[in-house]
């Protein structure tokens, strides 16, 4: 349930900012959970962790109609370690959104820190939300890359709603001097209970391109009632002083079960370069909704690694060693507010 910041101001935070929008809220997700890994190699860990089907957060945003179909908007919103409470993004306060929006007729215009769309392609199309002990992430080589998931001082444009099902979503960043410039896209198509969509991008890894970092995906969903079916393809490439080259699928499903939801997946990747780094999961969980805004989930996860694969479920006490296995579940509690 969403807060006025009004409220704040009548505590003394915030004083004047909520009377300046015509709409001001605070709102975010705590979500925390018991976790048990076991990698072949190491000694078995139990932990409380963060963030198992939902991504604990804390986000102020507001919008402001300009008049003449304008409106302003912003996000402002940060990782919670529900675990320890710390930030999610250490000393980067605003680590997951620091947007500045313009929404019109037109479509959107979007800035500041946001999701890239070549990741937002991923994760959509995830049943875990690219979250948790089920994360299809668990089994990229990648993923530590600059702006895989996000992308600083981006500009981007969305198309606007209502253009026959078709929608498009264009980023670019510079480095600024550093690496992490990215010039990316996504486009797709949505209709009743169908959704496909593909998205591109490359990125500077170091600064002025001596290494750059690829990404290409397709992924799609059909919602047929009694299940969501969900697929991905993803094609990702790391060239200059290495080459590395790494192709994931993914298949996967929600089920609604009454108040509940069954989600699955079965994800693979193959690193075709020299490195050789393979390895596959699946993964099964089941949410309990005990209410809207609340529920109970539960998570188990199996990773098997081939050749120099050496993935490991999340939250391990190191990554398995190559060509062994990696397991883990995790029982927890997720509250939207």
């Amino acid at each position: 349930m969403k807060k006025s910041l009004l409220a704040l101001a009548v505590l003394g935070a915030f004083a004047g900012v909520a009377s300046a929008q015509s709409s001001v809220t605070l709102s975010g997700t705590i979500d925390v959970s018991g976790k048990y890994v076991k990698n072949d190699n190491v000694e078995a860990v139990f932990s409380l962790a963060n963030s198992g089907i939902n991504s604990s957060q804390l986000v102020f945003s507001g919008t402001e109609d300009l008049g003449g179909g304008l409106k302003a908007g912003f996000e402002l919103n940060s990782g919670v370690n529900t675990d320890t409470g710390s930030a999610g993004g250490g000393t980067q306060i605003w680590n997951r959104r620091a947007i500045l929006r313009l929404m019109g007729g037109f479509g959107e215009i979007r800035l500041g820190r946001d999701y890239t769309p070549t990741f937002w392609n991923t994760t959509v199309f995830d049943p875990f939300g690219t979250n948790g002990a089920g994360s299809s992430l668990n089994i990229t080589n990648h993923v530590g890359e600059p702006t895989y998931v996000r992308s600083n001082n981006s500009v981007a444009y969305f198309t606007p709603d209502g253009i026959g099902g078709a929608y498009a979503w264009l980023m670019v960043a510079p480095g600024e001097g550093g690496p992490g410039k990215y010039v990316g896209g996504r486009v797709g198509f949505a209709a009743g209970p169908f959704d496909i969509a593909a998205a591109t991008a490359s990125q500077d890894v170091i600064a002025g391109g001596a290494t750059k970092f690829d990404f290409f995906n397709v992924a799609g969903s059909y919602d047929f009632g009694v299940a969501k079916l969900m697929f991905q393809y993803n094609n990702e490439q790391l060239k200059g002083l290495t080459v590395e080259k790494e192709t994931r699928w993914l298949v996967g499903a929600v089920v609604p079960m009454g108040q509940g939801e069954i989600h699955a997946s079965y994800s693979m990747t193959d690193e075709t370069t020299a490195l050789n780094r393979d390895g596959s999961q699946f993964a099964v969980g089941y949410v309990y909704n005990l209410s809207k805004r609340t529920a109970l989930y539960s998570t188990v996860s199996m990773i098997s690694n081939k050749n120099n694969g050496a993935f490991a479920v999340g939250g391990g006490a190191a990554t398995t060693a190559t060509g062994k296995n990696s397991s883990g579940g995790e029982v927890g509690m997720r509250h939207f507010f």
